[in-house]
């Protein structure tokens, strides 16, 4: 008879069991989608079309709300006269998100996610406003910024440190990895390598930041063993978090383009679920996982299919990793 204490369950950190130790209660994100904000692989600074699976509007549940802008920000613009529009947008959309949280699921405690497109890539003026400001939101426990690793400076860093520990409120920045590949970088548009990947989610760190990485599984040309190299990666650059999730197919991409053309397979359930295994197998039980899953719940979705609903993925990826001794 096998005694179940010489098979101890590993219970993995997710962001809802951290907040729940850090905070002392649920907390929510909020996802927050700017007017102005664009990327530097989309306007022309260091590329065109943005990268080739991109469509902002497939993951943000707000972006689509609001009324398009035909401005676009900058790092080197002096002025920006949509700041009061941003401003109002970021409190209206953190308003009506955490009245429907705390009416439906009762909760009362909310971190602000800056997540579409770049959210750094704006005057420096610009985002200490905005950044101030939704801190200052009632309930709101800390921030969550996504950004690229080729658009932070350090004055930037320096603010979010001092910020943090001014307000003792917590600051994330969510960095898109993607890759360590820089050829699979190259191949999918991100406009950057990996040139500063290391030293700029150690620099945020030295600063009191927490970083959460973003990689993805099922990139062009990938094999598993690379994408588990990249998880690796991130793991040793001492990220504090982790996001993985599918590359899925959206209508109207480049990555749409090469899906019809019959160049590009996407990731099977199977091989997916399989990958999240070993990952957490790896992963050590204090990093924070912040999403294994991904989707779109709507018809520009073109493939997978199994990326339509997130709970189907959920219940298969929870039913592996048991299996696997892992509790997520």
């Amino acid at each position: 008879m096998v005694n179940i204490s010489d098979n101890p369950v590993k219970q993995m950190l997710t962001f809802g069991r951290y907040c729940k130790r850090r905070f002392g209660k649920r907390v929510r994100k909020i996802p927050i989608a700017l007017a102005g904000f664009t990327c530097p692989n989309i306007d022309g600074s260091v590329a065109r079309g943005g990268c080739i699976f991109c469509k902002n509007e497939s993951f943000s549940p707000t972006l689509d709300k609001e009324p398009k802008f035909a401005l676009k920000l900058n790092p080197k613009m002096t002025e920006n006269p949509l700041l009061e529009t941003q401003l109002q947008q970021l409190q209206n959309q953190y308003h009506w998100q955490s009245d429907f949280h705390y009416n439906k699921f009762g909760v009362e405690k909310y971190m602000i996610y800056f997540q579409s497109f770049t959210n750094t890539y704006a005057p420096f003026e610009t985002l200490k406003k905005l950044y101030t400001r939704a801190l200052e939101l009632p309930n709101v426990v800390g921030l969550s910024i996504g950004t690229r690793t080729d658009s932070v400076e350090l004055e930037l860093l320096d603010f979010l440190g001092d910020l943090a520990q001014k307000s003792g409120q917590e600051i994330w920045i969510e960095y898109g990895i993607q890759s360590v590949y820089d050829e699979t970088l190259k191949f999918i548009n991100r406009g950057h390598g990996t040139e500063n990947m290391e030293s700029l989610i150690q620099e945020s760190k030295k600063r009191g930041l927490k970083v959460c990485s973003h990689i993805i599984y099922g990139l062009p040309k990938e094999t598993k063993a690379m994408m588990l190299h990249t998880l690796d990666s991130v793991l040793k650059w001492e990220s504090d978090g982790i996001k993985i999730h599918p590359l899925y197919i959206i209508e109207k991409t480049m990555l749409a383009n090469l899906y019809h053309q019959g160049e590009y397979q996407p990731i099977s359930l199977g091989d997916y679920i399989e990958l999240i295994v070993e990952s957490l197998k790896i992963i050590p039980q204090s990093v924070v996982i912040h999403r294994v899953s991904a989707g779109v719940r709507n018809d520009t979705l073109l493939a997978p299919k199994w990326c339509f609903d997130k709970n189907i993925q959920m219940r298969s990826i929870r039913d592996a990793l048991r299996d696997a001794g892992i509790e997520y």
